[in-house]
Order: structure tokens, then sequence, then C-alpha cells
């Protein structure tokens, strides 16, 4: 994959996302805990320590300092208490199908938070405010793996290859494992969002695959030599035998069946969006609904079916496909367009899981 810059000329296009006065105001209200604030200066490194007391919480006034010396604020998974970014979080891994992350970025003029360095995973950069101009250099690791960190001083930087400024309204696509670093352009402060993409790989999918075939396949099940950990220990017949179990992987190994685990488990593994749910429990049903952007999936239970929603599964024991299918296809529709005479307790369920929302 290659970096992406686009310059949109819009300045107000992420604002709805966030602010810099949001920012000082989530610091100034929220709980914050070791791990939830970090501050990065690449002029004068800051520990933990110059910001976090002795039990853990966040000095909001060594944070206020720290920042007017030119230290970066991270607020770290902010998408997790903050309503309009974990919805924003939920619709990008509808299009993508994986984790979406964010850290908030705000960075005092004339300043750099990090060193040049890579991530281990693909990021998307939304400048919410300010100017911060990017470089970017070589990319020494080829899709690294989750948690591949990069180690300052074993790859030789260089000369930048590419070298950007984004302005607010902009973004940039940043693939893993390409070095980077960046810092504020012009004499205000800069506020970005990074939104982090934790991919399924096709080493997960194949770890899936042959883990299905060794599970049922006796062959697989059954002891290693007996001394085969002694000195010595002759491993030429184990060899053979062991070729002979990877061509039996070949033969047995099937890509169905492990996708359908895999994306079981990461629809499941979504938070799910609850707005409304309890407010409009003990209301009439609304004039009509809508399926919010949500990942779903249906399949054949017994008996009826099973809705795979985040956070866990529903059971339909009498509730018609179609009936399901109406209510999540994205198009508004009142209560009697299910056309089914127990689609109050349906449009009610579903509600509850925030898989649709009332519109009106």
């Amino acid at each position: 994959m290659e970096p992406v810059v686009i310059h949109h000329g819009d300045a107000e296009r992420f604002r709805p996302l966030l602010s810099i006065a949001a920012v000082d105001r989530k610091i100034a209200e929220l709980d914050l805990r070791e791990g939830m604030l970090s501050m990065a200066n690449a002029k004068e490194p800051i520990q933990n320590s110059d910001f976090v007391a002795a039990n853990g919480v966040v000095d909001r006034v060594a944070v206020a300092r720290q920042y007017r010396r030119g230290g970066t604020v991270i607020l770290n998974q902010l998408h997790q208490s903050d309503i309009t970014l974990a919805a924003f979080c939920r619709a990008v891994e509808r299009i993508f199908s994986c984790h979406v992350q964010t850290n908030i970025y705000l960075t005092p003029p004339g300043s750099q938070g990090f060193h040049t360095h890579y991530d281990s995973h693909d990021v998307f950069i939304l400048q919410i405010e300010g100017e911060k101009a990017w470089r970017l250099y070589d990319r020494p690791v080829d899709a690294p793996y989750r948690g591949e960190s990069f180690e300052l001083g074993k790859h030789p930087v260089g000369e930048p290859r590419q070298s950007f400024t984004l302005k607010a309204g902009d973004c940039a696509y940043v693939p893993r494992g390409l070095m980077h670093d960046a810092s504020t352009s012009g004499q205000s402060a800069s506020l970005h969002i990074t939104c982090g993409l934790l991919v399924k790989t096709w080493a997960d999918l194949m770890l899936e695959a042959v883990s299905q075939v060794c599970v049922e396949d006796p062959s697989f099940r059954r002891s290693l030599p007996p001394g085969f950990a002694n000195p010595g220990f002759d491993r030429g017949q184990a060899k053979e035998h062991f070729s002979e179990l990877v061509t039996r992987i070949a033969g047995l190994v099937e890509m169905g069946p492990s996708l359908d685990v895999i994306t079981d488990l990461f629809i499941r593994s979504r938070e799910p969006d609850v707005r409304g749910a309890i407010e409009g429990a003990s209301k009439p049903l609304a004039a009509r609904y809508r399926a919010r952007r949500a990942l779903w999936k249906l399949e054949d239970a017994n008996p009826g079916l099973r809705l795979v929603v985040p956070g866990g599964d529903m059971t339909f024991a009498r509730a018609p496909r179609a009936v399901l299918e109406r209510a999540l296809d994205g198009e508004p529709f009142a209560p009697h367009d299910l056309g089914w005479e127990e689609a109050e307790d349906v449009i009610r369920r579903l509600a509850t899981t925030g898989l649709i929302e009332a519109i009106d």
C-alpha cells in the first residue's frame, strides 16, 4: 500500500468530530488516569511521572505546564468515552471490517511530538484545526505484524521521500511500516485525529483454517515421537511424517468456515450503539424507524434464526427472515411495513441492541 494525501479545501469538514476547545474541556472534566492521556516532546523527553501522580491520576496542571513547554497532549482511545467519535469508528469499521481506534494529538505551535518512527497498523490522519507538516521516509519493514514496534536507532532514517502539509479539513493515509514524523506548521496549535486500523491478516485466516483441520482430524492429535526433546534424537522420520501432514492440510483446509468464525468474532467484539434504548423502552412505538450503520449477520439456527450482532447473538424462533432483513436494510420503515403481527417485539428487541433507531 502507498500513502495517500487528500486536500479537501474545506476547513470545517471534520470539525463536527472534535475541536481544541472540546479537548481543553475534556482534560478539565474527565477523570483521567494513567494511560488515558500521554504526552510527547521530541526536543525534551517527557516521562509519565512528569504529569501522573503516584496514585495514577493525571495531574491536569502538570499537563498544562508541559504543553506550554512544547509537549504534545495525546488522548488515547478517546472514542471509548466520546459518543461522536465512537459512532465515527463504527461507521469506518463497517467499511473496512477491522477494529478502528482513535488517538487525539494536540501539538502547540513550533513543536514536534515524536521522533521519526513507523506504526505497526495503518492510520488515517484527519486534520481538525491548525496545520501540520508531515515527512515520509523509507519502509524498513513491509507490513509489520501487530506489536512489532519501531526501535529507535535500528533503522536508518535518511532523507524524506515525500513531504506535505495538512490543513484543517485535509486527511492522509499512512500505511503501516512507513517511517514518518510531523511538526506543527504555522503560528497556531495543531489538532488531529489518528484513526488506527487494526486489520485481520491472511495469516489470521490461515491459522484459523489450519487450526480447524488440526482439531477435527485425529492425525494431528497424535503424540509427538517419544524422546523428541532428548539430545541426539533422530528427526528424519519425524520430518517425513511432518511433510505428510502438511500435504494432508492442503487437501483438507477450507476458507469458508474459517472466514465465518473470524467474521462472527469480529462482529460480536464491536461496541453496540445503544443511544435511545433506555429512553425509548417505556415509550409507545415510534411512527418510523431506520437501521443504524452497524455490522450484523443473519443465519439459520435451530430453531429459527440467529442474528450475530455487536455484543453477542440474538435468536428469533418465529420471526420470518424477510421481516428481519426489511428492518435492517437501511430504508426507513413503519411498524406495519414489516407485515407481521409480532412486529413490535422485533422492533423493540432490535432497538434495545442499538441496531435500529426511531426517526419520528
